[in-house]
């Protein structure tokens, strides 16, 4: 509603059935070029607009040939060192140091990590299988040999706690789409319990069923920062830094690009080329001239 009102009275408070395409395409070049607007911006006006004259006004199409389209800034992801993982995985302890080895270690978004499930720890071939990712896709990934014992210990507090919720009458969780009613009872065992989850039991609004869900993001991104408050690194570190240190340290090491784009889930491999921006040091490689005066 607000681009609309900003697009009536950029063109003079004139009704919007009295302009065209033109005044419409005219506008949001205005965005791009004068006003600067990132990307999203300007496609949120476009779909404002489109809106109003498809569905308000009751027009067939608009007619946006030479449209001027906002760029997408081209950001590098920020990488650790293996000095500085290190030193920010020291200030932290417990499920926060766990859950960000991980991250680092197996390439996980924080949101992949917190829902993994206790069945989807595979130690005998020592994996990690991601269930519906990014684009709902399913994948493998490696699983850190020096989690291996904190994450069995983390599966043993779990199953205690489980025992606990069952003799409580409780103890049920969500299953994925329709599981639960297709298999009764199989949203109480033990391998559809989230490896993390929280102290306290929530009522689902949908099912009304009062279930233990993972803990949230907002307790490690806490963890972290604490950590680098403590830590000696100016960078700008978020738990997606530990996925964006993973690849470009794997690819440093000379694993396949291929490799490295399977394990992170990356449709393409555009994508996955990106951490190699600092794998032959910074500055794509290139020694300084000031080095050899």
């Amino acid at each position: 509603m607000r681009w609309i009102v900003r697009f009536v009275k950029y063109h003079g408070t004139v009704h919007p059935q009295k302009l065209d395409d033109a005044d419409v395409k005219k506008y949001l070049n205005h965005l791009a070029n004068n006003r600067n607007v990132a990307a999203g911006t300007q496609n949120q006006a476009l779909s404002a607009l489109v809106f109003l004259y498809k569905e308000v006004l009751g027009w067939a199409s608009l007619n946006l040939k030479g449209l001027t389209r906002a760029k997408e800034p081209k950001k590098l992801p920020v990488v650790l060192s293996t000095g500085e993982v290190q030193q920010i995985l020291g200030h932290m302890h417990g499920v926060p140091l766990l859950a960000c080895q991980l991250l680092y270690g197996a390439g996980l978004r924080i949101s992949e990590c917190l829902r993994m499930r206790v069945q989807d720890l595979d130690f005998a071939y020592t994996q990690i299988w991601v269930r519906s990712g990014k684009g709902k896709k399913d994948r493998v990934t490696v699983m850190p040999q020096k989690c291996v014992p904190k994450l069995k210990k983390q599966l043993k507090k779990v199953g205690c706690l489980h025992e606990k919720d069952l003799s409580r009458g409780v103890g049920r969780t969500i299953l994925p789409k329709a599981l639960a009613k297709k298999y009764p009872g199989e949203d109480k065992k033990l391998r559809w319990q989230y490896l993390f989850p929280s102290p306290q039991r929530l009522i689902d609004p949908r099912t009304r069923i009062k279930h233990r869900y993972h803990i949230s993001n907002s307790y490690i991104h806490r963890a972290l920062k604490q950590a680098l408050e403590k830590s000696s690194i100016n960078k700008k570190v978020t738990c997606h830094t530990f996925r964006h240190s993973f690849a470009t340290h794997l690819l440093a090491d000379g694993y396949d690009i291929r490799t490295v784009q399977e394990l992170l889930g990356h449709k393409q491999l555009k994508t996955t080329m990106i951490y190699t921006h600092v794998i032959n040091k910074g500055g794509k490689g290139v020694k300084s001239p000031v080095d050899s005066l």
